[in-house]
């Protein structure tokens, strides 16, 4: 009895406590258009430590010209989530789209980010992020922050994370780049 008590134990320990069955995944950032490779290595070199999967940038697709709305000079952050989905990369557990182009959802004047969530997609559009666009001196290092920031943000929706009423955590709606510069790049414990 002792003997079959202790398999027991040792198959709920390395079956329920021990972690993930299996290793998760990897989440492939996809460029929309041209975006700066710096940008796209530091993403890929700081987001493992934060999501805990491997990371790997995958071929640009083009900006979808039926996505844009003329009247707007925005793209629809929808329907980048679905030319992700149309160039869906294999073996990719989460594919994240990055687009130097500013974007929109209905019913909001723009967005930073979007994805499904759950989900495997997500979308960071870069321009309202960088300090030049409320015409103020760029500052590259706050501009990596922010993009860090945002992606990680996006990838907890596509996790199945909600919104975070705690202020660091990564997962805290930002209504702003104060927002933005005020949380975290991690998830808290709740997540």
């Amino acid at each position: 009895m002792m003997r079959f008590m202790s398999s027991v134990v040792l198959m709920i320990f390395v079956l329920g406590c021990g972690g993930e069955s299996q290793p998760p995944g990897k989440i492939v950032l996809v460029p929309i258009g041209d975006v700066p490779a710096d940008l796209l290595a530091h993403l890929q070199h700081e987001l493992p430590a934060i999501v805990k999967r491997d990371v790997t940038i995958g071929a640009a697709i083009a900006r979808p010209e039926a996505a844009l709305d003329v009247s707007r000079q925005q793209y629809r952050g929808d329907a980048l989530l679905e030319e992700l989905k149309r160039h869906d990369v294999a073996g990719a557990d989460r594919v994240i789209g990055i687009i130097d182009a500013d974007a929109y959802a209905p019913g909001l004047n723009f967005i930073f980010g979007q994805a499904m969530k759950p989900g495997r997609f997500g979308v960071v559009a870069l321009p309202r992020l960088r300090e030049s666009f409320r015409g103020r001196p760029e500052n590259a290092a706050l501009f990596r922050d922010r993009v860090l920031k945002e992606t990680a943000h996006e990838l907890g929706h596509t996790f199945g994370f909600a919104h975070c009423d705690d202020r660091k955590c990564v997962m805290h709606f930002s209504n702003s780049l104060g927002d933005t510069d005020f949380k975290g790049n991690r998830y808290c414990e709740r997540h």
